[in-house]
């Protein structure tokens, strides 16, 4: 246990230092790649939706099974190497599980480019991190889609491995990245994906639905300590009655604590592959949103992270 605490410590470290380490060797990358290939080979427009579902769940269940079964077998290997060298491989794994540095640079890209060159730069660089259209945003949308990003992305990147790799190490760390990965390649509700991505995408909701509330309290109690621009008071106001305003159970958990916080309206209809999406808005509109909200959203973010690290360590050492 005192190796898992170690190599926890160090990797949640490394991600807050170093950030994602983008290139072949991403463990993300390879599970990309494998459920590429597999929907190459099984998706048949021409099937079908009961035939799609069930071929969907062949590959959720081959994805799962095979990336948790090479992180488990390569920190066997490395454990029964040296207990060092293991302790230096999980934490290696656990970093490239984690997003905080990636999601604050990614994001920070956006407000440079939005407050050094302007909205098409803006544009483009918040393409990188949102599903929406983003051609059709000015300034104001720019802003708030990366907002929405970063709070929601604050459970599924950060908050939720970091739970899961305090309860199961790598191996589940990586089995809930796998998760999430297929969920954002196969999950869409369109005419391609919208059966033989079910399972991924209800799988998808099932493992973030208690991370996404831990998510929520941890940020609420996070405003307590950010002082001067966050309210704690409003953030749990508006997570109260807007929690649920989403297609998803869990998108809202997030951004409802860090719509009220920041006293925005976030969400709202929005444009996905040249179709209007009427989505219900999250928050009020106390104050227009404004470019320095994006490094408010990942002050919450880090300091979030940084809490749930703290209570993972606290929960792992009284286990011990």
């Amino acid at each position: 246990m005192i190796y898992h605490l170690t190599a926890f410590f160090m990797g949640y470290v490394l991600d807050l230092f170093l950030g994602d380490p983008f290139g072949g060797f991403h463990p993300v990358v390879w599970i990309g790649k494998l459920i590429s290939k597999l929907t190459d080979k099984l998706l048949n427009t021409k099937d079908t939706p009961v035939i799609k579902r069930k071929k969907g769940l062949l590959l959720v269940v081959i994805v799962i099974v095979v990336s948790s079964a090479i992180t488990a077998l390569i920190l066997f290997v490395a454990y029964t190497i040296n207990s060092i060298f293991g302790i230096i491989i999980e934490a290696v794994i656990t970093y490239q599980c984690l997003a905080t540095k990636s999601l604050y640079n990614e994001s920070m890209k956006v407000y440079f480019a939005e407050r050094d060159n302007g909205i098409d730069l803006g544009r483009k660089a918040v393409a990188m991190i949102v599903g929406r259209d983003t051609a059709v945003l000015d300034e104001t949308g720019v802003i708030k889609a990366t907002v929405e990003t970063i709070a929601e992305n604050t459970s599924d990147g950060v908050i939720a491995p970091l739970i899961y790799l305090a309860i199961g190490g790598p191996t589940l760390g990586i089995c809930y990245k796998a998760i999430n990965t297929m969920d954002s390649m196969i999950g869409y509700k369109n005419d391609i994906y919208l059966d033989f991505g079910r399972y991924a995408a209800k799988l998808d909701d099932i493992v973030n639905f208690i991370p996404a509330r831990i998510s929520a309290i941890l940020m609420l109690i996070s405003c307590l300590f950010l002082g001067k621009g966050f309210s704690a008071k409003n953030a749990y106001r508006i997570f109260k009655r807007d929690r649920f305003n989403h297609a998803s159970p869990n998108s809202a958990q997030t951004e409802s604590v860090c719509a009220g916080a920041l006293s925005l309206q976030l969400a709202g209809p929005a444009s996905y592959f040249g179709k209007m999406v009427d989505k219900p808005f999250i928050g009020d509109d106390i104050r227009p949103i404004e470019l320095d909200d994006i490094i408010r959203a990942n002050k919450m973010m880090i300091f979030t992270s940084a809490l749930c690290e703290l209570i993972c360590l606290v929960l792992i050492i009284l286990i011990m």
